[in-house]
């Protein structure tokens, strides 16, 4: 019986890293510190999606691995460790956005595109930083549903198990989403979306 292409690397990845989860688990920080490596890039992307800061990512990020180490004596596997992993990022990405709107909703100005566009490109540009920004003005849940469904490639189903959330309630998000994006887009533009 042949193995499909790609089937044995990704087994090896996942023993090697149940290995790392064992030894960390008995209070190997060496282990740990490789399962911080694994992980870090996606957890800190994740935050950032969600928060739209990097300093503030990169705390989120943080403080999720400090969680997770105190935690991880009773990590039990039933989920992957990144699942679990990710879940503890969005909750804490979640929580810190919510301060962090309450403190812009006091501090924030209008922000404003230029009256007039230059050539194309700079049109994209606009176009893009305007998108990027109707994107951050969605709440927090929307956003990274939004992030991992449609710039992640995610289904409907790994977002619901990584926000840890039915899916009717990511459906129901992007579903809002999109709906909201629409209405700030034409009532940005003028242009039908």
């Amino acid at each position: 019986m042949a193995l499909t292409p790609g089937v044995r690397p990704q087994a090896a990845r996942m023993a090697d890293e149940r290995r790392l989860i064992a030894r960390a688990q008995a209070g190997d920080s060496g282990a740990f510190r490789e399962l911080v490596e694994l992980h870090q890039a996606r957890a800190y992307t994740l935050a950032l999606r969600i928060l739209r800061s990097a300093s503030d990512a990169e705390e989120v990020a943080q403080d999720a691995f400090v969680r997770v180490w105190t935690a991880l004596p009773g990590f039990r596997g039933e989920s992957s460790f990144g699942t679990w992993l990710y879940r503890i990022v969005a909750r804490r990405s979640f929580d810190r956005a919510q301060v962090l709107s309450h403190r812009r909703a006091r501090e924030r100005l209008d922000e404003q595109l230029p009256e007039h566009a230059g050539s194309e490109p700079e049109q994209d540009a606009l176009r893009s930083a305007m998108l990027e920004r109707l994107i951050g003005d969605l709440s927090p849940a929307q956003r990274a549903a939004v992030t991992m469904f449609y710039y992640e490639g995610r289904s409907v189903e790994q977002v619901a198990n990584l926000l840890g959330m039915p899916e009717n309630t990511v459906k129901t998000h992007l579903l809002r989403a999109r709906a909201a994006l629409r209405a700030a887009w034409t009532h940005e533009t003028g242009e039908e979306r």
